[in-house]
């Protein structure tokens, strides 16, 4: 996860407010359900105490995850960003070829991206597509269900 991963300062902060949660309630709780599973006596035969061990490793794992996540974020700052062609956190609307159906998404960083509110990751593959194209273009997008073409029909910041 050596790459920078640009997000909105609400992105950002979002994910340090659930790294918080997660050292401070997270590890109590984990080391308090240890703490009890140890009292129910002979270690090596107590299937609590290996479930408690084994939910703390998945909360340190997560941790680190976010961790990592933050050290490799940047915020960017819509105001500063280039919209003659499209960019992470500009709104894009574009226009399917086929059915000449429009949507509007928000292309937004991997950990941001929440399809219900039209927000897409930049490293999907409508994102990958649309990246870099500018209003007029044709973004040939690959999907599993096959290839699709969508035309930029306009680009804006919120």
């Amino acid at each position: 996860m050596s790459d920078i991963q640009w997000m909105t300062k609400e992105g950002y902060e979002k994910l340090k407010a659930q790294l918080d949660e997660l050292k401070g309630d997270g590890r109590a709780e984990a080391a308090r359900a240890i703490a009890e599973a140890r009292e129910k006596g002979d270690l090596s035969e107590n299937a609590e105490y290996d479930a408690a061990k084994d939910a703390q490793g998945l909360l340190e794992l997560k941790i680190n995850n976010l961790e990592k996540a933050l050290g490799a974020s940047r915020i960017l700052d819509s105001s500063q960003l280039d919209i003659s062609k499209v960019t992470v956190l500009c709104n894009v609307t574009i226009k399917s070829v086929k059915t000449g159906k429009l949507v509007t998404y928000t292309l937004v960083s991997e950990s941001e991206a929440d399809l219900k509110a039209k927000k897409i990751s930049v490293s999907s593959p409508v994102g990958r597509g649309l990246l870099g194209k500018k209003i007029g273009e044709i973004a040939k997008v690959t999907t599993p269900g096959g290839s699709m073409d969508f035309e930029v029909v306009e680009i804006s910041i919120d």
